[in-house]
């Protein structure tokens, strides 16, 4: 383990939500157009460029190097926050935030749409 997350692969304590909660996040699904190197984060990382259909093109910042090459990253469908706040993230803006798991080194494998639907479609 690296220390900084420990993944929760068994019983957790967890706060329980209303569906209602849950409506506000705005989960939909991007896929990516575009991967750059971001050397200037302080953990290894790519900039993702996502397109979420009606809800446009959105950048991203993703500590996803370990399992995945830039190459083998764009047409792949993602699952992206889309309604949180910009975030500054050293000189880049992130505009969503890209889900994923975390393994057992606490490395993240990114969540993702089992076959192809529309870009912008929300996970309901």
């Amino acid at each position: 383990m690296n220390g900084a997350f420990v993944p929760c692969l068994y019983l957790c304590s967890m706060e329980t939500i209303t569906w209602q909660d849950f409506e506000k996040v705005e989960l939909h699904a991007g896929t990516i157009v575009e991967v750059a190197d971001f050397p200037e984060a302080r953990k290894p990382a790519y900039k993702i460029k996502a397109d979420f259909g009606p809800h446009g093109i959105k950048w991203s910042s993703a500590q996803i190097t370990k399992h995945y090459t830039k190459d083998e990253l764009p047409g792949r469908q993602i699952i992206g926050v889309i309604n949180f706040p910009k975030k500054q993230i050293a000189n880049f803006m992130s505009e969503f935030l890209v889900t994923g798991f975390a393994d057992e080194n606490g490395d993240i494998v990114l969540a993702a749409v089992d076959k192809p639907v529309p870009n912008g479609s929300k996970l309901i």
